[in-house]
């Protein structure tokens, strides 16, 4: 077996506490598409997901590869490619990780009000050396919903009702500090660890993170799915749950000069656009771009990467192979191979692990 220049990475639907995937469903080309708990596809994971009560699914979450041969666990590929797969540099600082988690996620509902933890949050608790930023870019909106996320508190809560809020369940109380901040097809931002949010229901987006599944819900209870007890606050205490957020109050304007990206263009050979989206503007977790092509054009990383069709059609130029590329499909590029061609006519976005 030699590690191939390109690599379609394979449907990965995981299980989820809230409904949704409908879209994933049509992408990927099911009769009857329908919401239901896998409303995530993980595009390039070597994580496993947490989902307690599926513990007899212990490589849930974990991608795979398309080969000439067959399908192959991405972990098993680390293993056997591991510095040609993701470079000498990220394995002296990542192990055989991917250093990034990325996902499709197509909610059907809002979300629960949820937290992940900071990175020194993750260190002093959680035994972690990852915490869990994300990042988002959404791709469309369903046609009934209006496109919104909550996105940290407008007005800080006095901490004991805010406590007895989660404790009683009472929502109107829970989401009195939140404002709705609109959001539409194109836009992209970043949850800090320690940031509280939720994600409305109809968006469909790709979404990055560092590579764990932490997470506290103070909501128990959305989509008619009730979270067991040890999946609210990681097995822990209301106190413990709440010492993870930043109760600092934002503004809209506030809210999208901090957490929302403006693109920032680079250099590429050919006709096309480059721009970065997530890099040490806002985030060292990870990095994302996007490429606007009309004709050709070739472009040059240093890291392996995964390429995202989010519009139009194409060719993949990647070494000796050639790939035709449609809207949704997504590309392993490894670390050892640093040029891409490509051609036609598409829009694409680049994830890559963080410098």
């Amino acid at each position: 077996m030699i590690l191939e220049p390109c690599y379609r990475l394979a449907p990965n639907r995981v299980w989820r506490t809230y409904p949704g995937g409908r879209t994933l469903d049509e992408i990927e080309g099911v009769a009857k598409p329908a919401d239901t708990h896998f409303p995530e596809d993980w595009l390039l994971s070597t994580t496993a997901a947490r989902n307690v009560g599926r513990e007899k699914f212990p490589d849930e979450g974990i991608s795979r590869v398309v080969t000439s041969s067959g399908e192959l666990p991405l972990t098993e590929l680390a293993a056997r490619f591991p510095e040609e797969l993701f470079g000498k540099a990220h394995r002296e600082k990542f192990g055989n990780s991917a250093g990034f988690l990325l996902k499709y996620l197509d909610s059907a509902i809002r979300l629960h009000m949820q937290c992940h933890p900071s990175v020194p949050f993750a260190r002093r608790f959680l035994n972690s050396p990852f915490g869990k930023t994300e990042g988002y870019f959404i791709l469309a909106i369903r046609p009934e919903c209006e496109g919104y996320i909550y996105l940290g508190f407008q007005r800080t809560p006095e901490y004991g009702a805010f406590k007895r809020a989660v404790e009683t369940q009472d929502t109107e109380a829970i989401l009195a500090g939140f404002d709705r901040i609109p959001v539409k097809p194109g836009d992209c931002f970043y949850v800090p660890g320690g940031i509280p949010h939720a994600i409305g229901e109809g968006v469909f987006m790709v979404e990055m993170m560092e590579p764990t599944d932490f997470a506290v819900r103070i909501e128990f209870e959305r989509g008619g799915y009730r979270l067991p007890e040890s999946a609210r606050f990681m097995g822990r205490d209301v106190d413990f749950a709440l010492s993870m957020f930043d109760f600092t109050a934002r503004d809209l304007r506030q809210t999208r000069e901090e957490f929302f990206v403006e693109p920032l263009s680079l250099p590429i050979e050919g006709d096309a656009k480059r721009f970065s989206l997530f890099d040490r503007r806002k985030t060292s977790c990870f990095r994302l771009e996007r490429i606007l092509l009309d004709g050709s054009a070739a472009v040059v990383h240093n890291a392996f990467r995964v390429l995202i069709v989010t519009r139009g059609t194409g060719k993949l130029f990647c070494q000796d192979r050639t790939l035709v590329l449609r809207q949704y499909d997504r590309v392993l590029i490894p670390h050892r191979v640093p040029e891409l061609r490509l051609s036609g006519n598409l829009e694409l976005l680049v994830a890559m692990p963080p410098e």
